[in-house]
């Protein structure tokens, strides 16, 4: 295990992930696989009348680096609608393969910073945002809230 890959707010992150279990009546659900690493990650959403995440739970079998992501996601995903996730994921995305990017806009991403030089790990960091995309995607056609 890297050091620097596999630090302690990493690990303390990858532990807060029960903190959001699955929801009892979710509007929205979403899962998504890491095909490279096989991490998995079920969310489950509510949303709001603007079509903002409102609740959110999770159930998580990942790496260390999936598990800190989702906790992320979880803490900060509340009031945040569908474009925002997507445009985030899009800029996690040029951040992880790019030296040149800027860190993303969300609370801790920067936690995350020592899987940049394991391309192998960008898909299990990624699937949260994907997962909670398509629940929000599932939610708002439920729902008929804006997007």
């Amino acid at each position: 295990m890297s050091s620097a890959l596999y630090t302690a707010d990493v690990l303390r992150l990858a532990m807060e992930t029960a903190a959001w279990p699955r929801l009892a009546d979710p509007m929205g659900v979403g899962e998504a696989r890491a095909p490279l690493c096989g991490s998995r990650i079920g969310i489950d959403v509510t949303i709001d009348a603007q079509g903002r995440v409102a609740q959110i739970g999770m159930q998580v079998n990942a790496c260390a680096l999936g598990q800190a992501s989702a906790a992320l996601l979880a803490r900060a995903a509340k009031g945040y609608n569908l474009a925002a996730i997507e445009a985030t994921r899009a800029s996690l995305a040029r951040w992880l393969g790019d030296d040149g990017s800027a860190v993303p806009d969300w609370p801790g991403i920067d936690s995350l910073g020592g899987a940049r030089a394991y391309p192998a790990r960008h898909g299990a960091i990624l699937i949260p945002f994907d997962a909670v995309a398509i629940a929000m995607r599932a939610a708002l056609a439920e729902t008929g809230a804006p997007a």
